[in-house]
């Protein structure tokens, strides 16, 4: 997509999973810019060899429906492993003219991209590379003062304290027993008969079993279940939060909720993973998290949110770079976040 004000090209670049996605696509409007979607399928045996083997041949530049069918892009914003040897084909293939950005460690080095954001919990360091705590997501301090300004009709009626409950799932390295479903859901009622107002949304990866049972607490506590109708009120969630209460399962919606500067109260299901364990301590050192063990503890802080950081960056590397080429320098126009 191509934005009028700027004439930039920007393209973002990942296998289509959802968190990468969605990541990219916020530090895309961070920037201010208007990304086209770009989704890659590397078949097997290509696939296996990833972020270090090669494209797969079926999607270059010339072939029928490929994702990097050009004109290529002025900036290319790509997350996930499969999408490494992509983009750095995107950098060949367009003479260098792309400016590339990676969102997490690649593991194949700093030289992958042109800029890289990686978490503090990670190794990953350069001259190309910005480390910062919590992730870039779309969650901006502007959007939480809105919806406090014009707060969702259907959470108006809540009493407080409010409770924001996000609550996720199955990963790679978490699993909700039926130990810690019961756990969670004991703990949420001891919350609950204090009479506060408990606004309850679920991922898509949350079971089946923990998705019911939070809609028993909220039927017979009261409170708000986001069903998926009508929209979205996961910012409105947050904003009129007194306190979140969110499961580890989720560097980033652990780091969403920290724009907020509200305690948010921590559960672990079973499993767990040394990088949350250093990510964690962090943010125990700046007041932000606690466990969460039936009770609303903790005291404001001061907002956490990397995502303009990570655009000013970005920016900032876009111009050096088109300046070294002797291209027009382009201002990305921020958003105000």
């Amino acid at each position: 997509m191509l934005r009028k004000d700027t004439g930039l090209i920007t393209w973002v670049l990942t296998d289509g999973k959802a968190g990468d996605e969605l990541q990219a696509l916020s530090v895309a409007e961070a920037l201010g810019v208007d990304p086209e979607i770009r989704r890659i399928k590397p078949r097997p045996p290509f696939s296996w060899f990833m972020p270090w083997g090669p494209i797969d041949p079926h999607e270059r530049p010339g072939t029928p429906g490929s994702p990097l069918a050009p004109p290529f892009p002025d900036l290319a914003v790509a997350s996930g492993r499969r999408a490494v040897a992509y983009l750095r084909h995107v950098k060949r293939a367009s003479g260098g003219r792309a400016y590339t950005v990676f969102l997490k460690d690649p593991r194949t080095g700093p030289e992958t991209a042109d800029f890289i954001w990686s978490p503090s919990y990670d190794r990953l360091r350069g001259p190309n590379v910005l480390n910062t705590l919590t992730p870039p997501h779309r969650v901006s301090a502007r959007r939480i003062e809105e919806a406090r300004t014009q707060p969702d009709p259907r959470l108006a009626h809540l009493p407080g304290p409010r409770v924001a409950v996000l609550a996720g799932g199955d990963s790679r390295h978490h699993r909700f027993s039926d130990e810690d479903i019961a756990g969670f859901v004991r703990h949420l009622t001891a919350v609950a008969v204090t009479g506060a107002g408990l606004m309850v949304t679920v991922s898509r990866r949350t079971p089946p079993a923990l998705r019911e049972a939070l809609v028993a607490v909220i039927a017979e506590h009261g409170g708000f279940f986001w069903d998926g109708t009508g929209e979205n009120p996961y910012v409105d969630f947050l904003a009129l939060a007194d306190f979140v209460i969110a499961t580890a399962d989720s560097f980033n919606m652990i780091g969403e909720a920290a724009v907020t500067g509200r305690p948010i109260l921590v559960f672990e299901p079973s499993g767990g993973h040394p990088k949350l364990d250093v990510y964690m301590k962090a943010l125990k050192a700046h007041g932000v998290v606690h466990p969460f063990e039936g009770r609303l503890e903790g005291r404001p802080y001061q907002p956490l949110n990397s995502t303009p950081k990570v655009a000013e960056a970005i920016a900032e590397g876009f111009s050096r770079h088109r300046r070294a080429l002797g291209l027009p320098d382009i201002a990305l126009p921020l958003e105000t976040l």
